[in-house]
């Protein structure tokens, strides 16, 4: 049986990834496959990648899980917000923007991005002839345009609309310098999204295999479970990892691979070395 099988639909693509010169794999002149880690390190470091990954946000793919019941709860629940806005926040990996979009999804509203809010960008939004009925502003905390925030929230509030802000950050924390801002967001509604728990990070490590193609076998699942940090970033960080391994040195997902491309993020792993299953 095999312990790992993927793939893609780009038959062609993988061909040239076994097969081509581009893929660094160390083979000598009589095809006897080397084994040495330097080898293997070259192969992953040098090949890039021409395709993304794209995340998937459809709601039947949220978790439901006590980390996140607070956020679930005023932000799918009936409970009015106070002045019409709310904060979720949390650190990174823990499902903000995925609850985001499904929020906006459901109030079919308008999402906006702090890093590229500007005061232009804010006053066309309410000049628009079709009216805008809520609004979600995904990354908040890193908006570089104090005034273009204050004039979101202040209208927003005008205009009886809702507003959803979504940050690593709570807003009271926020390094503000405008004092109107500042008040603002002290007086603002803030939901936190915690860090998943144990059951929550099976899931979230399974699915994001799965959203790459990877199948992995299910004990090199759990040696992972057992050995990776317990965030969701570090499971979003190690997928990555061994995604880019996988197709960089054609093997599938084993546990050997595994222990070289995490070795800086792996607890009580035995041996980083790379040794490739027979």
């Amino acid at each position: 049986m095999k312990t790992a099988i993927w793939n893609r639909g780009q038959t062609g693509f993988r061909h040239s990834l076994r097969h081509g010169e581009a893929t660094h794999k160390a083979v000598d002149g009589r095809t006897k496959l080397k084994t040495d880690e330097n080898a293997v390190a070259d192969a992953i470091g040098q090949l890039v990648l021409p395709f993304t990954h794209t995340p998937r946000f459809a709601a039947d793919d949220f978790v439901f899980s006590p980390s996140n019941a607070a956020a679930r709860s005023w932000l799918l629940g009936p409970t009015p917000w106070p002045e019409r806005r709310l904060a979720l926040w949390g650190p990174a990996g823990t499902g903000k923007t995925h609850m985001l979009d499904i929020w906006v999804r459901m109030h079919e509203a308008l999402l906006l991005h702090g890093a590229s809010l500007s005061h232009a960008h804010v006053a066309g939004l309410f000049a628009a002839p079709v009216p805008v009925m809520a609004i979600a502003l995904d990354g908040a905390d890193q908006c570089g345009d104090e005034r273009a925030l204050l004039h979101l929230i202040n209208t927003a509030r005008e205009h009886g609309m809702a507003l959803l802000l979504g940050a690593r950050t709570p807003p009271a924390r926020w390094p503000v310098g405008l004092p109107d801002l500042a008040s603002r967001l002290r007086a603002t509604m803030a939901v936190a999204m915690g860090q998943p728990g144990d059951g929550l990070l099976r899931v979230l490590l399974l699915r994001l295999l799965a959203e790459r193609q990877i199948v992995v076998a299910q004990p090199v699942v759990e040696w992972l479970l057992r050995r990776l940090p317990r965030t969701a970033r570090a499971m979003q960080a190690a997928v990555r990892r061994l995604d880019h391994a996988a197709l960089a040195t054609g093997r599938p997902v084993t546990r050997a691979l595994a222990a070289h491309v995490l070795s800086d993020m792996l607890a009580g792993s035995e041996s980083h070395a790379f040794v490739p299953d027979p």
